[in-house]
């Protein structure tokens, strides 16, 4: 999974790519403009990744790259702004599909720098660092001088140890670029709402020792204490046996999976390795006989457009619930 190696992580976190404002100076703009765009909210300032940035008003020519911010624009009726689209790791949820299918897909995976100029977008919004990588001539610097603003989704760049709070405040910030705060604000309500009901019922629970597998055969890259994937854990009433592993994402050693005895094995499916495959590389390894997951052939499934900063997440909260503590979701 070429755009979350752990390199690339690790740049997301430690050195988050700038987001700069290309504007008119406000001297220059028409009196009427002016009052026009503070009655709607505008200018707006937002510190994303630690750079700042004002918006006059909402950007109309947007490109968006990676599923889960794809799908943050779709959620919040943003569809008619997007003027091309990137990277799926799957299927589009079947209430976007419509409104996906009207969006140009400029790139299988992510564009090159001209696919991007090519759509005349004033806005790119990209879900990992990755999405900007200035090797691939996509750097936020690149875009700066096309007269382009940037948005990384907040994940990658996130500090604090509060990635449900980090959601509600991408959405929130979101919302106000493109000047729909109410329909964020009922999104984050309605969020709160479903956390609340998912808590309620694993309350009292013992919380069961999960190994998240994505992929690696010599190591196995999994999720690591950071991020929302460890968040999604959790709340669905698990415990992340490398919650100890400090990032989003990482190597962990066969030897520690074998030492942790997770309870429970959560497989990320995406891409062309599938989940058939995964768990018979997991079930055929004599070295992980042993593990209490592997022995009871207790496996619960994902889809990685799930287990990120993005709008699925309260959903994918209550469904993982559901699967590793069934009789307590069960209605």
């Amino acid at each position: 999974m070429s755009r979350r190696t752990p390199a690339l992580i690790a740049a997301a976190v430690l050195l988050p790519l700038a987001l700069t404002a290309c504007s008119t100076p406000e001297g220059d703009e028409p009196t009427g403009n002016k009052a026009a765009a503070k009655s709607d909210g505008f200018p707006y300032t937002v510190t994303n990744c630690g750079v700042t940035t004002t918006f006059k008003a909402p950007p109309k020519r947007v490109v968006t790259m990676n599923q889960h911010v794809t799908e943050i624009m779709l959620e919040l009726g943003l569809t008619k702004s997007l003027v091309g689209t990137a990277y799926l790791d799957d299927k589009v949820l079947p209430k976007y599909e419509k409104d996906y299918a009207s969006v140009p897909v400029i790139a299988k995976e992510y564009p090159s720098y001209e696919q991007v100029l090519a759509t005349n977008p004033d806005f790119v919004y990209g879900g990992y660092a990755s999405a900007f990588a200035a090797g691939d001539g996509r750097g936020r610097e690149a875009l700066k001088k096309s007269g382009i603003e940037t948005r990384l989704n907040t994940e990658s760049c996130a500090k604090a140890d509060t990635p449900m709070e980090t959601l509600y405040e991408e959405v929130r910030e979101v919302g106000r670029t493109f000047g729909v705060t109410d329909r964020a604000e009922a999104w984050i309500k309605q969020a709160e709402a479903d956390n609340a009901a998912t808590a309620g019922k694993l309350k009292d629970l013992k919380a069961l020792p999960v190994f998240v597998y994505d992929s690696g055969d010599k190591t196995a890259f999994t999720a690591g204490g950071k991020g929302i994937g460890n968040e999604l854990i959790k709340r669905a009433g698990g415990t992340n046996i490398f919650a100890d592993l400090d990032k989003s994402f990482g190597d962990a050693s066969w030897e520690n999976v074998v030492a942790r005895k997770p309870e429970a094995i959560v497989i990320y499916d995406y891409g062309s390795t599938t989940v058939e495959q995964k768990k018979k590389r997991l079930l055929t390894d004599p070295a992980l006989a042993d593990v209490p997951a592997i022995k009871n052939k207790r496996f619960a499934v994902m889809p990685l457009s799930d287990a990120v900063l993005g709008v699925r997440v309260p959903a994918a909260v209550e469904k993982l619930a559901a699967q590793l503590h069934p009789a307590a979701t069960t209605p």
